[in-house]
C-alpha cells in the first residue's frame, strides 16, 4: 500500500491544450478527478494540418484557464496536489515550451516536484490507469506522428520492437484525405467515406507484409493511392469511397501481419505471462475497421485486446498526470527546473535510429 497521490497533468505537445487532475489511491488504482481538453481543430482545418505557430499561441491563450477548470472539477486546489507532470516531448517545440514552462512556474511557486513526461510514456501507461494492467504487455501506438510496436516492461522500461521507416499511419490517413479532397482531420473522413466503398476494387500494396522485421512502411501505399486517384480524374464520389475502402483494407491486412508477428514473439519470449495483452493507443485507434482487425487477431492468439476510451487514446492530460503518478509512486526522482523540452524523444533510447522512432535520423 502506498499513500494516495494527486497529480496535476499538462499536455501541449500538438494541437490540443489539456489539463487534468488524477488520483492514484492507496491500492494503486487510478481515478480521473478533473479532465479538460480544448481542441484547436477549427484553427487548423483551413490549412489541412497543424500550423505550429498557431498551435503555440492557442496554448498560451488557453492553458491557465484550463488548469483552473481542471482543479475546479476535481474539487482541489494547488495545495492539495502532490506533483506536477507536464509533457516535455516529443512534439512541436513551441507547444512543448508553453506547457513545460507553465508546469515549472507552478512547481516553483508551490514547491511541488515536477515530472517532465514523455508523451509516448503517457500512452504506454494509460492501460494501467483504465484497466489496472500488469507488466509486461505490448502496445501498438498509431497516431499522426508515430507508428510503433512497443514492449512495456515497467515504468521507464520500454523496448521498441517495430516502428515506421517512413510515414506514420495517421499521416498516411491525413495525406490520403487531402489528396482526395476530404476534410481534415483525415482519419475520420477516410473512415466515413469508406463505409460506402468497395474494398475489393483496388489491390493496394501491403508494405513489409511477410518481412521478418516488425517495422512498418506506408509511403508506398500512399503513392499507390495517389496514382489510383490520378488515373480516375475527375474522380466520382463512388471512386473516392472505393479508394478509401481499399486503402483501409490494405492497412488492416498490413497491421494483421505486422502485429501478428509481434504477438507470436511476445508469447515466445514471455511464455509465463498467463493473460498476455495488446494495448492500442493514438488517434488512429478510433478507426473501427482497424480495431476489429486487432480484436480478431488477439482473440485468435489468446491476447486480451485493450483499447482505452477514445478520449484517452488521443492527446490528453490525464495520461500525462498518470505517468507522473506512476513515476512518483515508483520512487523515481523528480526533474529539475532546468529540464528542457525535446521535439524528438524515443521511449527506447537503445533502439536503432529510424525515421518515425521519436528521434532524428535517416531511414534504415
Amino acid at each position: 500500500m502506498s499513500p494516495p497521490l494527486r497529480i496535476l497533468g499538462i499536455e501541449t505537445s500538438c494541437d490540443e491544450t489539456a489539463a487534468s487532475v488524477i488520483l492514484r489511491d492507496e491500492s494503486g488504482k487510478g481515478h480521473i478527478l478533473g479532465d479538460v481538453v480544448l481542441s484547436q481543430l477549427e484553427e487548423h482545418s483551413a490549412y489541412g494540418g497543424v500550423v505550429p505557430e498557431i498551435a503555440a499561441r492557442a496554448h498560451v491563450e488557453a492553458l491557465d484557464t484550463l488548469i483552473e477548470e481542471a482543479l475546479l472539477r476535481a474539487g482541489v486546489t494547488l495545495a492539495d496536489i502532490d506533483a506536477i507532470a507536464a509533457t516535455s516531448g516529443p512534439g512541436l517545440i513551441g507547444g512543448l515550451i508553453v506547457g513545460l514552462m507553465t508546469g515549472k512556474a507552478i512547481a516553483r511557486a508551490t514547491g511541488k516536484p515536477l515530472y517532465a513526461v514523455n508523451h509516448l510514456e503517457g500512452h504506454a501507461l494509460t492501460a494501467r490507469l483504465t484497466d489496472g494492467l500488469s507488466f509486461p504487455y505490448l502496445m501498438l501506438l498509431v497516431s499522426g506522428g508515430h507508428t510503433q510496436l512497443i514492449l512495456v516492461k515497467g515504468v521507464g522500461d520500454y523496448e521498441r520492437w517495430g516502428t515506421t521507416i517512413d510515414d506514420a499511419l495517421g499521416e498516411a490517413f491525413d495525406k490520403t484525405a487531402k489528396l482526395l479532397g476530404l476534410p481534415y482531420p483525415g482519419g475520420p473522413a477516410v473512415e466515413r467515406a469508406a463505409l460506402a466503398g468497395n474494398p475489393e476494387r483496388f489491390n493496394f500494396p501491403r508494405p513489409l507484409v511477410g518481412d521478418a522485421r516488425l517495422d512498418f512502411s506506408f509511403s508506398g501505399l500512399k503513392t499507390a493511392v495517389r496514382q489510383a486517384a490520378q488515373s480516375l480524374e475527375p474522380a466520382t464520389d463512388q471512386d473516392i469511397a472505393d479508394i478509401c475502402a481499399s486503402f483501409q483494407r490494405a492497412i488492416s491486412r498490413t497491421l494483421k501481419d505486422r502485429v501478428g508477428r509481434g504477438l507470436k514473439r511476445f508469447k515466445a519470449e514471455y511464455a509465463g505471462v498467463e493473460r498476455p495483452a495488446l494495448v492500442v493507443a493514438g488517434g488512429v485507434a478510433a478507426n473501427q475497421i482497424l480495431r476489429a482487425t486487432l480484436q480478431e487477431l488477439c482473440d485468435k492468439d489468446g491476447f486480451a485486446f485493450i483499447a482505452p476510451p477514445l478520449s484517452l487514446c488521443t492527446d490528453n492530460a490525464a495520461m500525462i498526470a498518470w505517468a507522473g503518478a506512476e513515476r512518483l509512486a515508483a520512487g523515481m526522482a523528480a526533474d529539475g527546473l532546468d529540464v528542457a523540452p525535446r521535439s524528438r524523444w524515443p521511449l527506447d533510447s537503445q533502439a536503432q535510429t529510424l525515421l518515425g522512432s521519436g528521434k532524428r535520423g535517416a531511414k534504415a
